[in-house]
């Protein structure tokens, strides 16, 4: 309990954030990028971004698919 509690505990940047983020949308990361980021990204902060890069993703293919639609 106290190993959450320290990693919620955790300052990382919000940009370092979206780059995981966007590294694991992708499925390519280094080994020592990804030890990086477990040890110093916030859990809750990488769920956020995600959720949002996520929703941003699908509102992104359902615009090209109505632009596509509509010609």
């Amino acid at each position: 309990m106290d190993d959450l509690k320290d990693a919620a505990q955790r300052k990382m940047s919000s940009g370092a954030t979206v780059k995981a983020v966007l590294w694991s949308f992708f499925g390519v990361r280094k080994g020592s990028g990804y030890v990086k980021d477990t040890e110093t990204l916030n859990p809750v902060h990488v769920i956020i971004a995600g959720i949002i890069a996520a929703a941003l993703f699908v509102l992104g293919l359902l615009m090209v698919v109505k632009m596509v639609v509509a010609k």
